[in-house]
């Protein structure tokens, strides 16, 4: 199986591995390896649950940290965003201008199309070699537009969804980045419908409590995978029966 990617999350490096060195994989072993498409609405928790399962051992790209990267200074997408859309959107340190560019995207679908035509290429072809870097005990790619994108569902073995009713999401969105409950809507607007993300999924993370029922719902559905992992990819399987 191919991996490739789109785009979310909030760790340093785009992988996160918490397995010895000793498991460090040779470059074809991703082909083979259980791989897990981690999603969910914006505020759900994925990044939480992403460092959950590496803190257990599995190895995550993180594909907005990859996008994060190719839009810091010096980044490889910023010569064609710079070309594309002028230096409004550049800040003085040669870096994407997040907040101008989130807000002429959403005002204009053909904007987010050209922005999204200079990124997509350059993600997956990172995320590709940092999947084919990682060891850990299987992969999780996290992937907040997996659902909407249409290409990562054959991509990887199973889709775990982390989900959350919307009201959540609104209140822990609005805190975290200080948005308003309008400007929260639209970005929950813009992704799939929670129904559509719970349609898609195989495995399904609860995150409306504390942090102690999140983490034994990841330490089950690890178990889980890392059974699914020793006996090969999971097509067909269902780790949490």
């Amino acid at each position: 199986m191919n991996h490739h990617v789109v785009k979310e999350g909030n760790r340093p490096t785009a992988v996160s591995n918490a397995a010895t060195t000793s498991r460090n994989a040779p470059a074809s072993e991703p082909q083979g390896r259980l791989a897990i498409g981690l999603t969910g609405g914006i505020g759900s928790g994925k990044s939480m649950v992403a460092d959950m399962l590496a803190a257990r051992g599995a190895a995550i790209v993180d594909t907005d940290i990859i996008a994060h990267q190719l839009t810091a200074p010096g980044g490889a997408a910023m010569p064609a965003i710079r070309a594309a859309f002028g230096n409004a959107f550049v800040t003085p340190d040669g870096s994407l201008d997040r907040k101008a560019m989130r807000e002429h995207v959403f005002s204009d679908p053909s904007a987010r199309k050209q922005l999204e035509a200079i990124l997509h290429p350059l993600i997956g072809a990172e995320t590709e070699a940092a999947a084919l870097r990682a060891g850990g005990l299987y992969l999780v790619f996290v992937v907040p537009l997996l659902v909407e994108s249409g290409r990562w569902v054959d991509r990887v073995d199973r889709v775990l969804v982390v989900d959350c009713p919307e009201s959540v999401q609104l209140e822990r969105v609005m805190r975290r980045n200080h948005l308003s409950h309008g400007q929260v809507e639209a970005i929950m607007s813009s992704q799939a419908s929670r129904a559509q993300r719970l349609a898609a999924a195989d495995d399904v993370i609860v995150n409306d409590a504390d942090r102690e029922a999140l983490e034994q719902q990841v330490a089950r559905l690890h178990d889980a995978y890392l059974v699914l992992a020793r006996s090969g990819p999971a097509h067909g399987g269902d780790p949490q029966k």
